[in-house]
């Protein structure tokens, strides 16, 4: 029994916890342990202690002065190859090859939890995402604008195929058979590790560095859309306890509703989020997959 003092803490002879332990040990957080790992050392650099509360300040301003000047200019400034570019050179002179991975692995997840989608759904004539990026080299290859079509292509695919044109959309019908899970794998991805960097940030103070060049060089319309593609997480969501049945994935579902379009979203902070989300999504996935081969075992 641990002794308190009277004031009501404990002595000194006992361990305390830190943040991290408990984050490690959190029996609800479901991702993978690897991820976690990964997750976690991000959290613990130097650079989100003390670049990211400045970081976030300035980057919101200056993407709030793009976006005013856009709205006021009669032209639309449309970069998506010098956006391309810098994104690369940043990941791989700026960005520590954890978060790098981090990132890499979010463009893999989401496109799995899509194709997992897509193939249980079976729509018709919508194709698999082939979204898969195993490097820093790839992120430069339209991934960032393809990432967000790809999500807009197979919602809208699917609202077609559960209702006729002008009629009220229907709930996708639940597979017959065992759901098809063979999609649910991640390659392995070269981040570069032994590249020298002049900088190894975190994650979020990447995020929130990388959002100024993305607002510059997209079109308003095009920033629009990637913002709000995380929204349609709470679709996405709602697809995966269609098509499963697991009222668990509901859980995860973020605030709001995808009839509310926003332009003042903290878009890095909701950047970090959505691929919590996703993470989230996937992990339960594998796990409903776990679960169920171990019942063919017992049957």
């Amino acid at each position: 029994m641990v002794e308190r003092k009277p004031d009501g803490r404990a002595t000194a002879g006992r361990a305390e916890p830190s943040v991290w332990d408990a984050i490690m040990s959190d029996p609800t957080v479901p991702i993978s342990r690897r991820t976690l790992e990964l997750v976690v050392r991000d959290q613990q650099r130097w650079s989100r202690t003390w670049l990211l509360p400045w970081v976030r300040i300035l980057s919101r301003l200056a993407v709030t002065l793009i976006c005013v000047v856009k709205r006021v200019l009669p032209g639309q400034l449309r970069a998506h190859t010098t956006m391309d570019t810098l994104c690369v050179w940043f990941l791989r002179n700026f960005v520590s090859p954890e978060a790098g991975e981090l990132l890499i692995r979010h463009f893999v997840v989401e496109t799995q939890l899509l194709n997992f989608v897509v193939r249980n759904a079976d729509v018709s004539g919508q194709h698999e995402v082939d979204l898969l990026p195993t490097n820093l080299r790839e992120l430069g290859d339209r991934a960032v604008i393809e990432h967000d079509l790809n999500v807009y292509d197979v919602l809208i695919a699917l609202g077609r195929a559960a209702a006729p044109p002008g009629g009220t959309p229907g709930d996708l019908p639940r597979p017959v058979g065992p759901l098809d899970t063979s999609m649910l794998t991640v390659p392995r991805l070269d981040t570069e590790p032994g590249r020298r960097r002049w900088l190894n940030i975190d994650i979020q103070t990447a995020l929130y560095l990388m959002n100024v060049p993305f607002a510059l060089c997209l079109t308003s319309e095009e920033y629009r859309r990637a913002v709000h593609s995380m929204r349609l997480d709470i679709s996405l969501l709602g697809l995966l306890t269609q098509l499963t049945g697991d009222p668990t994935f509901l859980a995860w579902r973020p605030g709001g509703s995808v009839l509310r379009v926003d332009s003042t979203v903290d878009v890095p902070r909701a950047v970090y989020e959505h691929a919590v989300i996703c993470e989230y999504a996937y992990a339960r996935l594998i796990r409903l997959r776990a679960e169920a081969s171990l019942t063919e075992v017992a049957a």
